[in-house]
């Protein structure tokens, strides 16, 4: 069953090209949310986060914040 999968990104986050690019790679198809231009999604992460920091991922309701790929290829089950 597809995951649902957001990721919280703005357009000069050298770690938010990583994640997307991994994620490509491994065909996980997910929403991206520019927090730089959209002043609603930036508060829906910082509830979610307390803080600005970008990439944030969500994966089904669980949030990693940052490029943590082992932790990501573990909600996905990415080997």
């Amino acid at each position: 069953m597809p995951k649902n999968i957001k990721i919280y990104t703005t357009p000069t986050c050298a770690y938010c090209f990583a994640l997307k690019r991994f994620l490509q790679e491994n065909n996980i198809i997910f929403q991206e949310i520019d927090v730089a231009s959209n002043d609603k999604a930036r508060e829906e992460m910082l509830k979610k986060t307390n803080q600005l920091e970008v990439p944030v991922i969500e994966i089904d309701g669980k949030i990693v914040v940052g490029f943590n790929k082992e932790k990501i290829k573990e909600l996905l089950n990415i080997k």
